[in-house]
């Protein structure tokens, strides 16, 4: 059975130690507290990229059990907050915002 994710890419912001300490003082928390259904989260910051530098830097997956549990929760007030929260603290451009059913090929079998 897929997992269900609300993917959350953040674009380079223009001071990244401002970013930092907000995303992980004011964002996760708030994330966690409000994002209603959720199972995990999966976060990655972009350290580097054979293109010069990266355009993004974080990429945040929310995982829900199916695609209804993450709809009710973005369309909840505390999913609405938490979106609006993570475009406020975005520097440059709007976050993208994407849902995705996860997939997994484990290539260490045989």
């Amino acid at each position: 059975m897929p997992i269900t994710k609300f993917v959350v890419i953040s674009p380079r912001p223009t001071d990244i130690e401002a970013f930092e300490r907000v995303y992980k003082n004011e964002h996760l928390p708030l994330a966690a507290a409000k994002l209603a259904g959720k199972t995990k989260y999966v976060g990655a910051k972009i350290l580097a990229s054979p293109q010069g530098i990266p355009s993004f830097h974080r990429i945040a997956e929310i995982r829900f059990p199916f695609l209804q549990s993450l709809q009710a929760c973005a369309t909840s007030p505390g999913g609405e907050e938490t979106i609006a929260h993570a475009i406020s603290i975005s520097t440059g451009w709007a976050p993208i915002f994407l849902i995705a059913d996860e997939e997994t090929i484990d290539f260490s079998a045989p």
